[in-house]
C-alpha cells in the first residue's frame, strides 16, 4: 500500500480561508459555524433559462427565505469573472450550475464553473448541478453542443495568438470543471417528458432546505489554529470525488485535538452525504455499552429511523452492509483503541455507497495500518501564536493582557508546550486570579501534573501492555533526548531482551517520537505524566522508587544512604558544581539495580561497592583508578567509563565475571597506559579507547576477540605498534590521529566484514602485504596511498579519501594546528593517478572521491572518468595544482555532486557538465575568470539543486530568485564568509549552507 502525504504545503486555492469554518463573532470565538453571505450561488446562461427555470428557481428558493445569488446585475464584464463574482461564489454555501445547451459558449459561465470547482476542493463546499434540457454525458465529455463550444473556444484563442499559453491552460481547467461537474449527483430535466417544471423545481427547493437547515456541531469554544489543519484534511480526503470510498486517519496523543479537527472537517463537508453520523467517544462507550449499541446509533443516525434493534455485532455488521452499500455516508468514528471497533462498524470500504468517507480518530497510528487506512494526517501542538490566543482567550477571555501577566503567560505557555487541552485546563483554573495565585498554581503544575491532564494522558498509558509500559517509564524518566540505536542499546541489556516491538509500539500511540535525525522525544507533558507516575510509588521516599532521576532525590539517596533493592534504574545527568560527599556505601543496599547512568557530576570519592546485579555502567569521569573488588557483575552488558581516572583494567585473563560484557568504553582516559588481556571478554562487539593519549602497549588479544564488530582506537598519539587482527566479525577499524602509528598491522585471516577503515591524520606509510585480506571494504579513509595491488582486492569500495593533511598537538614543534606533509607525500596521489595499469587495479564501484591537499594537476584530473566510471561524488580540497575542471568530466554518467574548496588557481569550470549535478559547491577559489563567474550565477540548474557559491567580483551581476540566501560582504554575522567588500556567499539551500559553515 502507498500512504497519501501526511503533510502538505499550500493548496492552489487560497483567496479565501474555509469561510464555512470562520467564528461567528469578531469578538467572541463562541464556536465554529456557517456563516455564509449566500445560501446558494446560481451559475447560469442568461440567454437560455434567466426569464424560464433559472428565474423561477431564483423566485422559488426567495420565497422559502433561502437567500440566493443571481447575476442579475450584469456582473460579467469583459472577457474574465469579475472579483465580485468570484467572491459571491466563496461565500455561498451551496453553488447550483444549471448546465443549459448554450452553457459552454459562455466564458463567464465556465469561469463560475472553476472557481466553484476550485470551492469543492479546497473549502468542502456543495454542489448540486442541474441538467436542463442538456444530456449529462454532453457536459461530461464535452461531445455535442457543449464539444461545439468548446472547439469555437480553442479557435478564437489561437486566432488571436494574445496570451496563447494562458488561454490554453484556461481551456483545459474549463474542460476538466465540466467533466468534474457532471460526475457529481445532480438533477436531470427534458421538457419533452411532460412532466412538470414546478415539480422539478419543489425537487431542489426540498433537497436545498434539507442542507441548509443542519445545526452544525459544536466544536470548540475558542478554536484557533484550526484552518490550515482542515485545509490538510480535506486534500486527503478528496472531497468532490464520488469514485470510491475515502477513509482518513487522524492520530496523535491525547489531549491534542483531534476530535475538534475532526468535527471542524465534518462541518465543513457534511451538506455533500445522504447521511451523517458522527460516533464521539468510542472507546469509552464500547466499554460501557457494548459494540452493538454504537452500531444501532450509526444506523439510526443514518437512515434516520428509530426502531432499529441490534442484538448482536454479527446482526449489526450484516444491517450496516445491507442498509447502507448504496447510501453516500459520512462518519466520524472518534477515539478509536481497539481493532473490534474498525472491524465491527466500518469493516470494508464495499460497505457504503460510492463517494462516502470516515474518518477515524486514534491515538494509536497502528490500528489505522492494520485496517489497510492509507491516508493518515498526525495533529501537531499548537504553534506559538496559536498557543497564545488560546491561553489568552481561556485565562482573560480577551485577547488583551495586562503587562504584569506577560511572564506569567510565558511561564504557562512554555509548561504547556502547545497541548491544547493542557492550555484550556490552565486558563480555566487561573481565570480571574492575582499574580499571586497565578505564581503559586505554576509552581505546583511544575511539580506535579493537574489531575484533569494526568488522567487524559494516563488513558494512552493504561491501554500498554506491561513491557510497553516499563520501556515507556524508562524513556520517560531517563532517556528522552537520547539517540534511538542508543536507547536500544541501553533498554535492550537493561531488560534482557530486544525491545524494538516496544518502541514502534509506543510511537504508534504518539507517546514518543522519533526525529528525521533519529532522536527519541517526547511531549514535555506525557513526559511529566510518565514521571508522576512513577514519583507515586513512593511519594515521599525516593529510595524505594523503581527509577530515580532527579538530581535532588538522587543526592539525598547516595549521601544518606537510603537506597533500596526497588531501584532497577539511576540516571543522573546533571551538571552540578557541586560534590556528592558520600560514604561510598550507598549502593550496597541496591540489590537489583540494573542501569547506573552517571554524567556532568563529581564525587568526593569512588564507591566502595557497585551491585553486581547491573547490566549497564555509565559513569563519566568514575572517581576512582579501580573498580571495587567485590564487583562480581554477571550479566554486565555495557561498560562506559570516559574521562576516568582508571590506570589499569582488572578484567581479570581467566575470570568469567565480565564474560557478558558486549561494549567497554574507555575513551578519554588520560591515565590508562595498556589495554591489558582481553581474553575473559569472548563476547565484546564494541571496544573503544580514543583520546587515550598515554596509550603505548595493547595487549594481542584484542586482535582475537571473535565477536568484535568495532574497534576505536583513534588519537591515541603514544601509539606505535598495533597487535596483528585476527578479527572475522569486525565491520568498523578506527586509527585516526595515531600519529606514532607507522605500520598497519598484520591481517592474519580474510576479514569479510569489515566495512570502514580510518587511518587519516596518520603516519602510517608501510601496509603488509596481508592488508589485502579486508576484501569487503566500502569507505575508506586514508593519508597515504595505498599500494596498487591492495586497491585490487577491495572491489566494493565505494568511498576513499585520501587527505594528506596532518594534525599536530599543543605539544608538537609545529608552530599551526594544522599543515600540509611535506617531502615527497604530496605527488603520491599523481602517481597513483599515472600507473599505467591503475585502470585495471583500481575499485571500478567507486562512487564518493575525495582528494585533500594534494598536488593533483590538469593532466591527470583529466584520467578521472575512465578511472572511476561509477563516480558520484567527486571533491578537491586545497589542491593548489588545478585550474579547469574539463569538459570530460561529464563524461562520468552518475556525477551528482561537486565539490571545490578552496583550490587557488583554478579558473574555469566546463558549462557542460553542470545540468545533471543535483549540488554544487564552489569555495575560496579566489582565481575563477569573470566568465566563469557569470556563467554559474546563470546558469539555470533544476529547482532542487543545492548550490552554495562564493565568489568574488560580482558588481553589476542580477542575482537570480532561486538563492534563497544572500550576503554581500563584509558579514559579522556569518564568519565563514570573507570580509572582502566585492565578495558575495549565494546559497540555495539551507543544506548546503549548514553543510558549509
Amino acid at each position: 500500500m502507498v500512504a497519501h502525504t501526511i503533510h502538505i504545503p499550500h493548496l492552489s486555492f487560497q483567496a479565501f480561508f474555509l469561510m464555512a469554518l470562520l467564528p461567528s463573532s469578531s469578538s467572541s470565538f463562541s464556536s465554529f459555524t456557517y456563516a455564509f453571505t449566500y445560501d446558494v450561488f446560481l451559475s447560469f446562461r442568461g440567454s437560455d433559462t434567466r426569464f424560464g427555470f433559472t428565474g423561477n428557481l431564483h423566485k422559488t428558493l426567495s420565497d422559502k427565505g433561502i437567500h440566493t445569488f443571481i447575476d442579475d446585475k450584469d456582473l460579467k464584464r469583459g472577457d474574465e469573472i469579475t472579483p465580485a463574482l468570484i467572491k459571491a461564489i466563496q461565500e455561498s454555501r451551496i453553488a447550483i450550475p444549471i448546465f443549459s445547451v448554450n452553457y459552454a459558449s459562455s466564458s463567464f459561465c465556465l469561469d463560475e464553473l472553476v472557481t466553484i470547482m476550485e470551492c469543492v476542493k479546497a473549502k468542502g463546499r456543495l454542489v448540486l448541478p442541474v441538467f436542463y434540457d442538456v444530456d449529462p454525458s454532453h457536459v461530461r465529455h464535452q461531445s455535442g453542443t457543449y464539444a461545439e463550444a468548446m472547439d469555437k473556444h480553442e479557435k478564437r484563442f489561437k486566432d488571436s495568438k494574445e496570451k496563447l499559453k494562458d488561454n490554453m491552460e484556461r481551456l483545459q481547467k474549463w474542460k476538466m470543471a465540466l467533466n468534474q461537474a457532471a460526475n457529481l449527483s445532480g438533477s436531470h430535466y427534458k421538457p419533452s417528458d411532460g412532466s412538470y417544471e414546478h415539480d422539478f423545481i419543489g425537487k431542489i427547493v426540498k433537497e436545498v432546505l434539507r442542507k441548509i437547515n443542519r445545526v452544525a456541531l459544536h466544536i470548540a469554544d475558542y478554536p484557533v489554529g484550526l484552518e490550515s489543519q482542515v485545509e490538510e484534511v480535506l486534500f486527503l480526503m478528496d472531497v468532490g470525488s464520488d469514485d470510491k470510498v475515502h477513509m482518513v486517519g487522524i492520530h496523535g496523543i491525547g489531549g491534542i485535538g483531534k476530535t475538534t479537527l475532526a468535527l471542524a472537517v465534518y462541518n465543513s463537508i457534511a451538506d455533500h452525504f445522504e447521511g451523517l453520523c458522527f460516533l464521539e467517544n468510542v472507546r469509552e462507550n464500547s466499554n460501557k455499552h457494548g459494540l452493538p449499541h454504537l452500531q444501532k446509533i450509526f444506523l439510526v443516525d443514518v437512515l434516520e429511523e428509530k426502531e432499529i434493534e441490534i442484538t448482536s455485532v454479527g446482526k449489526g455488521i450484516s444491517m450496516i452492509q445491507r442498509r447502507l452499500q448504496q447510501k453516500r455516508v459520512l462518519l466520524i468514528l472518534d477515539d478509536v483503541n481497539k481493532m473490534e471497533q474498525l472491524q465491527g462498524i466500518i469493516g470494508r470500504s464495499d460497505w457504503f455507497g460510492r463517494g462516502s468517507r470516515v474518518i477515524i480518530t486514534t491515538r494509536d497510528k497502528h490500528l489505522l495500518a492494520l485496517h489497510g487506512v492509507e491516508s493518515t494526517y498526525e495533529v501537531e501542538t499548537l504553534n506559538e501564536n496559536d498557543a497564545v490566543k488560546l491561553l489568552r482567550w481561556k485565562a482573560f477571555k480577551e485577547d488583551k493582557v495586562r503587562p504584569n501577566y506577560e511572564g506569567m503567560l510565558s511561564r504557562a505557555l512554555a509548561y504547556a508546550s502547545g497541548l491544547p487541552l493542557a492550555l484550556e485546563v490552565i486558563g480555566s483554573n487561573l481565570y480571574g486570579k492575582s499574580i499571586q495565585e497565578w505564581e503559586s498554581a505554576l509552581e505546583q503544575y511544575e511539580k506535579i501534573p493537574t489531575k484533569k491532564i494526568q488522567q487524559v494522558l494516563e488513558v494512552s498509558f493504561a491501554a500498554l501492555e506491561k513491557q510497553e509500559q516499563s520501556v515507556f517509564l524508562d524513556v520517560a524518566c531517563c532517556f528522552k533526548g537520547y539517540h534511538l540505536e542508543e536507547v536500544e542499546n541501553i533498554l535492550n541489556a537493561h531488560h534482557n531482551h530486544c525491545i524494538k516491538y516496544q518502541i514502534v509500539v509506543l510511537v504508534d500511540k504518539s507517546l514518543i517520537k522519533i526525529t528525521h535525525s533519529g532522536y527519541v522525544t517526547l511531549h514535555d507533558l506525557i513526559e511529566d505524566m510518565g514521571k508522576e507516575i512513577v514519583r507515586q510509588e513512593s511519594p515521599q521516599e525516593p529510595g524505594n522508587r523503581s527509577r530515580l532521576w532527579f538530581h535532588e532525590d538522587i543526592f539525598e539517596v547516595l549521601e544518606q544512604n537510603t537506597g533500596t533493592s526497588k531501584i532497577e534504574m539511576m540516571h543522573l545527568d546533571y551538571p552540578s558544581f557541586e560534590e556528592v560527599n558520600w560514604d561510598g556505601e550507598a549502593f550496597k543496599e541496591m540489590k537489583k539495580l540494573k542501569t547506573l547512568v552517571i554524567r556532568k557530576t563529581h564525587f568526593s570519592k569512588g564507591p566502595e561497592h557497585l551491585p553486581n546485579s547491573l547490566r549497564v555502567l555509565e559513569w563519566w569521569k568514575y572517581p576512582s583508578q579501580h573498580l571495587p573488588s567485590d564487583f562480581h557483575p554477571k550479566k554486565l552488558s555495557i561498560c562506559i567509563l570516559p574521562y576516568s581516572s582508571m590506570v589499569s583494567l582488572e578484567l581479570g585473563r581467566s575470570s568469567k565475571k565480565f564474560e557478558t560484557m558486549k561494549v567497554l568504553n574507555l575513551d578519554f582516559c588520560e591515565s590508562l597506559t595498556e589495554i591489558p588481556n582481553l581474553t575473559g571478554l569472548p563476547n565484546l562487539e564494541e571496544l573503544s579507547f580514543e583520546f587515550c593519549s598515554k596509550l603505548i602497549t595493547i595487549d594481542c588479544s584484542v586482535g582475537l576477540l571473535a565477536k568484535l564488530k568495532s574497534l576505536n582506537a583513534g588519537y591515541c598519539s603514544q601509539l606505535r605498534s598495533f597487535p596483528s587482527l585476527k578479527l572475522p566479525s569486525l565491520e568498523k577499524l578506527y586509527l585516526h590521529g595515531c600519529l606514532s602509528l607507522e605500520s598497519f598491522p598484520e591481517i592474519l585471516e580474510k576479514m569479510e566484514n569489515i566495512r570502514k577503515l580510518d587511518l587519516r591524520c596518520t603516519n602510517i606509510s608501510k601496509f603488509p602485504h596481508s592488508f589485502g585480506n579486508l576484501t569487503r571494504l566500502l569507505f575508506m579513509w586514508v593519508s597515504h596511498l595505498l599500494p596498487l595491488r591492495s586497491l585490487d582486492t577491495m572491489p566494493e569500495l565505494l568511498w576513499l579519501e585520501i587527505s594528506q593533511r596532518r594534525i599536530y598537538y599543543e605539544d608538537s614543534e609545529s608552530e599551526s594546528e594544522e599543515e600540509v606533509m611535506d617531502g615527497g607525500a604530496v605527488e603520491l596521489v599523481p602517481t597513483f593517478l599515472n600507473e599505467k595499469e591503475s585502470s585495471m587495479l583500481l575499485p571500478s564501484k567507486l562512487e564518493c572521491l575525495t582528494l585533500e591537499q594534494s598536488h593533483l594537476s590538469d593532466e591527470y584530473l583529466v584520467l578521472v572518468p575512465s578511472l572511476f566510471p561509477n563516480l558520484q561524488e567527486l571533491e578537491l580540497m586545497d589542491c593548489p595544482s588545478i585550474t579547469v575542471v574539463p569538459e570530460c568530466i561529464k563524461e562520468c554518467r552518475f556525477l551528482r555532486r561537486l565539490f571545490l574548496n578552496r583550490c587557488e588557481q583554478l579558473r574555469e569550470i566546463c558549462e557542460g557538465i553542470l545540468p545533471r549535478l543535483n549540488k554544487l559547491v564552489v569555495c575560496g577559489c579566489p582565481s575563477l575568470s569573470s566568465s566563469c563567474r557569470s556563467m554559474l550565477v546563470r546558469q539555470e540548474l533544476g529547482a532542487d539543486v543545492d548550490i552554495h557559491l562564493q565568489l568574488r567580483n560580482l558588481e553589476g551581476e542580477t542575482i537570480p530568485e532561486r538563492f534563497e540566501h544572500q550576503n554581500r560582504g563584509p558579514s559579522p554575522s556569518l564568519s565563514f564568509w570573507s570580509t572582502i567588500q566585492s565578495e558575495l556567499g549565494l546559497y540555495s539551500s539551507s543544506e548546503a549552507k549548514q553543510r558549509l559553515l
